[in-house]
């Protein structure tokens, strides 16, 4: 007997077949939302012409304060791995929103500090993104927390597997 779907998912993206596992399942729901997500994330900044790891970095430097961060710091910090982030730096250095500068004490260090042009773009996308946010409050305060602490759960599972 063929198992049957917990969630909507199958339907949604037109699947004929069940599932194997409830795990595959759970898989493809949370790569389907991410996309859902970033989709809409993605129409939101666009206007802006920058993209959701661009805004990211800004949002990153932001909470640095004067101090900036190093390259490297700024990759350890990113939602989703960035490859090269000294090219996307570049971008957004190009665009007027940060600026670099080597650190006195040790010249192979670099340090970014976002400029004012960064933080008026962000300041900004802070109500736009306020919205965005606000797609989450019909599930519940309660509701939320328990999917935090799954989705903490879950992200230690990846790594330690």
């Amino acid at each position: 007997m063929a198992k049957k779907s917990v969630s909507h998912i199958g339907a949604e993206i037109h699947q004929s077949k069940p599932f194997a596992t409830t795990e595959e399942e759970l898989l493809v729901s949370l790569l389907r939302t991410t996309d859902l997500l970033e989709e809409r994330f993605d129409r939101l900044v666009k206007p802006f012409g920058i993209s959701m790891t661009q805004y990211n970095v800004l949002r990153i430097l932001r909470g640095a304060g004067p101090g900036g961060r190093t390259c490297g710091e700024i990759g350890e910090r990113l939602i989703a791995r960035e490859p090269d982030v000294t090219r996307l730096l570049e971008r957004l250095e190009k665009a007027g929103y940060i600026a670099r500068t080597r650190d006195t004490s040790d010249r192979r260090v670099v340090v970014t500090r976002i400029t004012p042009a960064g933080l008026k773009l962000l300041s900004d996308l802070d109500k736009p993104m306020r919205e965005l946010d606000g797609l989450l409050r019909p599930m519940g305060e309660k509701k939320i927390t328990k999917t935090l602490k799954l989705l903490d759960e879950l992200r230690a599972l990846v790594r330690e597997g």
